[in-house]
């Protein structure tokens, strides 16, 4: 599965009551996977043709043999990706595209019959399949969390009590991740369900020209997926681990176009802030992939959204994006944009590979991570007193010298070793020891610890 491209699909809506009201005109057609788009001030200039993976007509009602449900946009792009999960890779399916566009609809839909969209059937039938495939020999734990980019700051959206400016932070060994953001325990399609209402009624939307309820952050709903299946020969017990990022981008659209004014018009600063660092990184990548070559560097962590999206923009993960389209002749340029955009993503390639025993071999890596910060503490002759010892339990199937750090055969320096590079000094090596001891004994929680976290987070709400 190594060296996938990205899959792309891009879609068009109906006309909006306003664009309908204006007596709009459409510049899109569709003919397989191709899309086209037509100058509405030019007609003469040549039709711009592009190729996509899919390329979804949902413009005119269900009536239309070439009508693209909602069913259809999740059985062609969400039961892969889920069947990638299963599997034990990371996926992610972002949806792309102006302020009224069509992302949330695709991503989360509406309540009515056939109007759900890819995040509440992805969830519904990873329950069935999991009901179905359960054994005493295969088990399954999935955890969720909801966090919201809204002008470069962080915000959980399934914690009361989280205000925004949760910190982002690389550890050398998990990669970037939110400090301190809710990852709490379901064990039914109910209680997905559930927290996705929490989180959406949470999220931070205004009105602008393009959309009444516009949302004007980025929004990241992510399933960590378990699967242990144990060897009833050996009792032994493997586990694969997957991460599905379910992505609802902000709208993407030039401030004249939206009338935003005051607020407004810094968040959409923020927001295309956010957006064109995204087109940056897409473009380096998509550059790096047609000359087959590593890039020389690519511009992750100039936005949060990039930065925690690193993964899934050209590393470990299996990954989809859904473009949205206006069809409207008022949003050409827009639209035109979009499709632009989407054309560099498809040129994308990402090394996903089966994250099989992730916790054994992280716990170990991280305890090894410990053990070398107090030494460079103890070197530096700092003492450890503000440092809380966290002694966690043995991983199931692995030995205490599995568990333990090797000797050190050198002293200690600032470099610190394999995995502290920059060198670091005493005050950044005591956070980071303290950061790595909490994330080994997050990793330790039990089940039935998760389970009380997640009710006691639920009565708060």
């Amino acid at each position: 599965m190594a060296g996938a491209s990205v899959k792309v699909a891009v879609r068009v809506r109906p006309f909006s009551a306003r664009e309908s009201s204006r007596q709009a005109k459409c510049v899109i057609q569709m003919q397989g996977n191709t899309t086209c788009i037509t100058n509405p001030k030019l007609p003469k200039d040549a039709t711009k043709h592009f190729t996509f993976d899919y390329s979804y007509w949902s413009h005119t009602s269900v009536k239309d043999p070439n009508f693209a449900s909602q069913r259809r946009v999740y059985q062609d792009i969400g039961e892969e990706m889920l069947a990638h999960a299963f599997e034990g890779y990371n996926v992610c399916i972002l949806a792309y595209g102006q302020t009224g566009a069509g992302k949330s609809y695709t991503m989360m839909g509406r309540q009515e019959p056939g109007q759900r969209g890819i995040i509440p059937q992805l969830c519904e039938d990873l329950f069935a399949r999991v009901t179905r495939e359960g054994s005493p020999e295969l088990s399954f734990s999935v955890e969720v969390s909801y966090l919201e980019i809204y002008c470069e700051r962080v915000r959980d959206l399934l914690n009361p009590k989280s205000r925004g400016g949760l910190r982002v932070r690389e550890h050398p060994l998990l990669g970037p991740y939110v400090q301190d953001l809710s990852r709490l325990a379901v064990a039914s399609f109910a209680d997905i369900a559930d927290l996705m209402d929490s989180g959406n009624k949470a999220r931070t939307v205004a009105a602008t020209n393009m959309n009444e309820t516009s949302s004007r952050s980025h929004a990241v709903f992510t399933i960590v997926f378990s699967q242990r299946r144990r060897d009833p020969l050996s009792d032994l017990t493997t586990e694969k681990v997957s991460r599905i990022s379910l992505v609802d981008l902000a709208g993407s659209e030039r401030a004249d176009a939206s009338g935003a004014k005051g607020i407004r018009l810094k968040e959409g600063a923020n927001i295309n802030k956010s957006l064109t660092t995204l087109g940056k990184v897409i473009s380096a990548l998509a550059e790096a992939t047609s000359k087959k070559k590593k890039p020389d560097f690519i511009p992750y962590r100039d936005s949060v959204l990039t930065w925690l999206l690193k993964e899934n923009l050209g590393g470990n993960s299996r990954t989809a994006m859904i473009a949205a389209l206006s069809p409207a002749d008022s949003n050409y340029e827009e639209t035109l944009s979009t499709l632009r955009y989407a054309d560099r993503t498809k040129q994308i390639r990402c090394h996903a590979v089966i994250n099989e025993d992730p916790n054994a071999r992280l716990i170990r890596e991280l305890r090894e991570e410990v053990t070398r910060l107090r030494e460079l503490l103890s070197a530096q002759g700092e003492g450890l007193g503000g440092a809380p010892h966290i002694e966690t339990p043995s991983t199931p199937g692995l030995s205490d010298t599995t568990l333990s750090a090797p000797p050190a055969t050198t002293s200690p320096t600032l470099n610190g070793g394999p995995g502290l590079e920059p060198p670091l000094g005493p005050t950044e090596a005591m956070e980071r020891l303290q950061e790595t001891e909490k994330i080994i004994a997050e990793l330790n929680e039990t089940w039935e610890e998760k389970l009380r976290r997640t009710e006691a987070l639920r009565l708060e709400r």
